[in-house]
């Protein structure tokens, strides 16, 4: 089975639907939405309905710290995020609120754990920036391979039999073996906001026949999505940081 991992795609429709072309020529087999459907982006509506249609058909959808932010947010937002949640709450429909404050924080799926942002504390989103945050996330479940998003940027991270955790930036369309020996932890670049440098949107493709990770990244139109932003009047930064990758 080849498994395709969408994390943040914060409602940008130009680069989910991306996404979803290149992974339509890959022979994905499944797709985990990995949260923050919504947050920054000016297509949440639609966003919400193509998540929503892909786990009616068997994807997996989990809840991402935005996605939860437009119920009611238990953390504090930044000032672009907050602005950006709030002009949400406005233009989504009660079903589509209803469908992020249904998803879940996890999903189990034979040895692998889903959650948006760490395994360690999961409901209150800490993000995985390195070894320490790495190591926590490992600690916290016993699963052979996990996968998160929330941080925008790829990395993939290794627990030796002994304790030791390593990580690493991967090669891009790179397929990288992750060794039975270890655990893992793979954290998913933005589908909709990346922030490493590269403007590419990212996901990854997981087999699980070779045990293999490889993480993707797919060229999309960024001046439609940044102009649509711009036209809904939200703050500046959220189109500006598109074409940077920051």
């Amino acid at each position: 089975m080849r498994i395709a991992f969408l994390a943040d795609i914060h409602a940008n429709l130009e680069a989910l639907e991306a996404v979803r072309r290149d992974a339509a020529g890959r022979a994905i087999d499944r797709t985990i939405f990995l949260g923050d459907i919504v947050g920054y982006g000016a297509d949440p509506g639609a966003c919400v309905d193509i998540v929503r249609d892909a786990c009616a058909a068997g994807a997996g959808g989990l809840l991402g710290n935005h996605d939860e932010a437009v119920d009611a947010s238990r953390f504090k937002l930044n000032g672009n995020a907050e602005a950006a949640i709030q002009w949400t709450r406005a233009v989504l429909s009660a079903d589509q609120k209803a469908f992020l404050a249904g998803l879940p924080l996890s999903i189990t799926d034979e040895s692998r754990l889903y959650v948006h942002a760490s395994a360690a504390k999961s409901a209150s989103f800490p993000y995985v920036h390195g070894l320490h945050e790495a190591r926590d996330s490992l600690m916290a479940t016993d699963a052979k391979l996990a996968v998160v998003g929330h941080v925008h940027a790829p990395a993939l991270y290794h627990m030796t039999v002994t304790g030791k955790v390593m990580g690493f930036v991967p090669i891009i369309d790179t397929p990288i073996p992750l060794s039975t020996q270890r655990r893992w932890l793979a954290v998913m670049g933005a589908v909709g906001q990346p922030r490493d440098g590269n403007p590419a949107a990212a996901y990854g493709i997981y087999d699980t026949a070779t045990n293999e990770m490889t993480f993707a990244r797919v060229p999309y139109d960024i001046e439609r999505a940044a102009a649509k932003i711009r036209a809904a009047g939200l703050p500046d930064n959220l189109w500006q940081r598109l074409s940077t990758g920051r």
